[in-house]
């Protein structure tokens, strides 16, 4: 019985250190935010809008008229100017939903030596900086469970209040929700969760027709697993604990458990047409905004698509 309390008190000051630096996060909110508005600032300066033709009242560009087209649509006065006939285009101005959302689990928190920063404050300036550039974009931005989609530019200070008074529980994948057919949704988690619970999640982000993108944060330990002898590891959010007696032995099991984690994610994100990558937090914060942000394109009917081929890491 001595040992059975001694691992739970092990266990119990392992969720209580997890979830005190998750708090303790809400202090560093400002300069997360003023980073991932860096991080948007920059990106904004290197691509084009994701301005489109389509019904509106704001002038957007002429174009050649095109053969069979109805004659109503010619621009009389710009084509009096010319020996071409003109159309006038307006912008489309229907408002696309992206629901952001960024997993704020204790298992979160983990940092090593060789990461930049936890992934926790990782997924917060992406999802804010993401959040920063569809607004500008002209697009809405919401948070399932926690914040109802806004085009405000001051949407970064709106997700950061709305966190830092969030009272529920941290848990590790959104909360159930149907977003609209036209909508995206993009989760930011470590996805360390049973594949049924991913494929239930899934399942009802997708019923009613929606696209998204799953990115897996994940700490460069986590991939490489670079641990030694006797090591004690502690699941932060109350499952237990397990103890290597030779870590190292255990190496060649845990990327193969890791590498078949991820093909089931991706065959489940396959049959949905939705994507799947990873990231890690020893790398920019930069290449996953750009990552993200040119996979959302628009097809000819005005849904979006998906079309990222490789992710930004391994």
């Amino acid at each position: 019985m001595a040992a059975d309390n001694g691992h739970t008190a092990k266990e119990r000051v392992a969720i209580r250190r997890a979830d005190g630096e998750s708090r303790t996060l809400a202090a560093s909110l400002p300069r997360l935010v003023l980073e991932a508005r860096r991080i948007a600032a920059n990106v904004i300066h290197g691509l084009h809008g994701r301005r489109r033709a389509g019904s509106g009242e704001s002038f957007w560009q002429y174009r050649r008229f095109v053969s069979g087209e109805p004659s109503q649509n010619v621009d009389w006065r710009r084509s009096a100017r010319d020996e071409h006939l003109y159309v006038r285009e307006h912008e489309w101005e229907a408002a696309h939903t992206v629901w952001i959302w960024p997993d704020r689990s204790p298992s979160m928190a983990f940092a090593s030596k060789q990461a930049r920063e936890s992934k926790l404050e990782r997924t917060l300036i992406v999802a804010f900086a993401l959040a920063e550039l569809l607004v500008t974009g002209g697009e809405r931005v919401g948070i399932p469970g926690l914040m109802a989609p806004t085009a405000s530019r001051s949407v970064i200070d709106k997700m950061a209040q709305a966190m830092l008074h969030d009272d529920a529980d941290r848990l590790s994948l959104p909360p159930s929700f149907i977003p609209s057919a036209l909508a995206e949704t993009v989760v930011l988690s470590d996805f360390w969760s049973p594949i049924a619970e991913i494929r239930t999640m899934l399942g009802g982000l997708s019923g009613s027709g929606a696209h998204g993108t799953l990115v897996q944060i994940v700490d460069p330990a986590e991939e490489t697993f670079p641990y030694s002898g006797r090591v004690e590891f502690v699941e932060p959010e109350g499952f237990g604990m397990i103890t290597a007696g030779r870590a190292e032995s255990w190496v060649q099991d845990y990327t193969a458990r890791l590498a078949l984690h991820r093909d089931q994610i991706r065959a489940e994100t396959n049959k949905l047409d939705w994507l799947f990558t990873t990231h890690a937090t020893d790398r920019s914060a930069a290449e996953l905004l750009l990552f993200l942000h040119a996979g959302m394109q628009v097809s000819k009917s005005g849904a979006r698509t998906t079309t990222i081929k490789a992710g930004p890491a391994a």
